[in-house]
C-alpha cells in the first residue's frame, strides 16, 4: 500500500466533536472523522464546489478525492442514523496559512 499524499487544508473546524444531546458522551459511540474528509464535506457540499476544483485545492486527484468524500458521507449518515458522536481528528493533513497582503503605497 502507498503512503498517503499530504492534503492541503484550508478550514480546520472551531468545534472538534457533535454529539447527540439524548445521550452522554461517556455513555455514546464515536465515529472519527479526519480533517481530510471534514474538508471534502465542506468543499463539496457547503462550499459547492465540483470534485475536479475541490480535488486541485486539496492537491489530490479526482478520484482520491470522490473516495474521500465517500467515506464522510458514510461516517455522518452512520452518526446520524445510529446516535453517535462525531469527532473531528487527525489525518495527513497540512494546514494552508493565509497569507497576509501587505499594502504599498
Amino acid at each position: 500500500m502507498r503512503p498517503k499524499k499530504t492534503r492541503w487544508i484550508k478550514c480546520v473546524p472551531k468545534e472538534r466533536c457533535f454529539k447527540p444531546l439524548c445521550k452522554p458522551l461517556n455513555k455514546v459511540e464515536v465515529v472519527s472523522l479526519t480533517l481530510d474528509e471534514f474538508e471534502a464535506v465542506r468543499l463539496a457540499c457547503f462550499e459547492e464546489l465540483k470534485q475536479v476544483d475541490a480535488a486541485k485545492l486539496l492537491k489530490i486527484s479526482r478520484p482520491t478525492f470522490s473516495r474521500i468524500l465517500t467515506s464522510a458521507q458514510r461516517k455522518i449518515a452512520d452518526g446520524l442514523v445510529n446516535i453517535k458522536a462525531i469527532r473531528i481528528e487527525g489525518g495527513c493533513c497540512e494546514i494552508i496559512k493565509k497569507r497576509r497582503r501587505v499594502k504599498h503605497d
